[in-house]
């Protein structure tokens, strides 16, 4: 997959030959030769991945990567520090500034194209539901405030058959944690699929194959989203190339640093939460989109998608699809009487009650003001005709209690009721079919249920 990544280093050469590099595996490629001006690339372009200089004269890559993660716009670009430190301390900071991961001097190619392709599809995702998000707050169905993601703190399954070593995790991340241990691969595939901030799996277990469990949690839809650090040997590049490719999210050396593991840990569990957090907010405005939000019941879009798919199979030759369409008696009256707020009222019990007198395979939906209707897969016009006049007597026999229960209103509904007829039948036919049946109730006097055959 390619991305566009900015490459910022104040040598020349450097930026050059990594620029050759990623160019060759075709990757957009621009360059900044100081901290400020990477600054300002990032705000710009936004790009992908951002590899960066460590050793800058002014300001350093510990100080753009505090900067670019303290922006809105550019917190959710990848961070790579390239160095020629190797030391736990620059190792700390980095982390501790935000960045990603790091690259050490000489690159490795393998090594930088494993951890370029794996943040690439980090970034592809996080930007996806970004892009959603805005989508709908722009359209209004998400509200504006700010995400209340919580703390750093989240629990942690530890997967490794290595006691010693288990528990060493265990110590280190029962500060700010919760970590649970599983030596068993079977037992820890179970335990994954419950609430799980973040999965740190031993790459090197001698009982169990680390990275093919890694693999596994990717590959099920239940555990794909939950952030994974694999446990390797520094020594092993076969083995850490191989935990990048299949999609592990970061990696942890022996020995491993307490520090080290915090700074990753938090970093990912944070990442997790934001994620969730976006997904969460994609559901709710989807479900925002078909829902109407005085009754709960499903909209009018909602319904007119549905009923599309059930009149074609209906008219190709299968059940039928019965539509009832229903108007509450006099409801402008009621309005006017009692006022909105006993009218909407009235609008949400009467949803209750219609949609606990219909079948689980019905579909009830608000199509707009006081106007109802019920779409009924596999149901005979007779049997539509039984469930209306079942919801007509329940309406009519019990009153409506309002004004916060203190009084009684008796209302009523006029009901229209028609089926799919043959192959030339279509939605707005069986509708428009419906809904004159509805007229012809109200113009007989209301509080009855008509059906149209024709």
């Amino acid at each position: 997959m390619s991305a566009r990544i900015l490459v910022v280093d104040d040598i020349e050469a450097n930026v050059r030959l990594l620029e050759a590099k990623l160019t060759a595996e075709y990757y957009d490629v621009s360059h900044a030769y100081d901290g400020v001006t990477a600054l300002a690339m990032a705000a710009e372009q936004r790009p992908d991945i951002i590899l960066l200089d460590v050793m800058m004269p002014g300001m350093d890559g510990f100080a753009v990567c505090r900067r670019l993660k303290d922006d809105p716009a550019t917190r959710h670009i990848p961070v790579v520090l390239v160095t020629a430190l190797d030391g736990r301390a620059d190792r700390i900071a980095g982390l501790e500034a935000g960045a990603d991961d790091f690259l050490t001097k000489p690159i490795d190619d393998a090594l930088l194209m494993a951890r370029v392709r794996s943040l690439t599809r980090l970034k592809l995702v996080i930007d996806e539901l970004r892009q959603r998000e805005a989508s709908g707050r722009r359209i209004g169905v998400i509200a504006g405030a700010a995400a209340r993601l919580g703390g750093t703190g989240g629990r942690v399954l530890i997967v490794d058959d290595n006691e010693r070593q288990a528990q060493r995790l265990i110590d280190d991340l029962t500060i700010d944690h919760r970590p649970v241990w599983e030596r068993d691969v079977d037992k820890a595939q179970v335990a994954s699929r419950g609430p799980v901030d973040l999965v740190i799996v031993n790459a090197t277990a001698k009982s169990f194959d680390g990275l093919r469990f890694a693999a596994g949690l990717r590959s099920d839809e239940a555990t794909r989203h939950i952030p994974v650090i694999t446990v390797v040997d520094p020594d092993d590049r076969g083995r850490l190339v191989k935990a990048l490719e299949i999609g592990v999210n970061d990696i942890l050396t022996k020995p491993i640093d307490p520090q080290e593991l915090a700074a990753r840990a938090r970093t990912q569990i944070k990442r997790k939460r934001y994620t969730d957090f976006l997904r969460d907010n994609l559901d709710h405005s989807l479900e925002l989109a078909v829902t109407d939000q005085l009754t709960g019941l499903h909209n009018r879009r909602y319904m007119v998608g549905q009923l599309g798919a059930l009149v074609t199979r209906a008219v190709r030759g299968g059940e039928p699809v019965a539509a009832m369409m229903i108007d509450i008696d006099h409801f402008k009256q009621i309005n006017d009487t009692f006022g909105h707020d006993v009218g909407d009222e009235v609008l949400r019990e009467f949803a209750v009650r219609l949609a606990s007198n219909v079948r689980a395979i019905d579909l009830p939906c608000r199509y707009g003001g006081e106007e109802f209707t019920v779409i009924m897969p596999d149901t005979r016009i007779e049997d539509a005709e039984r469930i209306a006049e079942r919801i007509r007597t329940h309406v009519a026999g019990s009153p409506f209690r309002v004004a916060g229960g203190t009084e009684l209103l008796t209302a009523t509904i006029s009901v229209g009721v028609a089926a799919t007829l043959d192959e030339t039948d279509t939605p707005e036919a069986l509708l428009k079919r419906a809904d004159s049946a509805v007229y012809e109730a109200k113009a007989s006097g209301r509080n009855r249920v008509i059906s149209r055959r024709a």
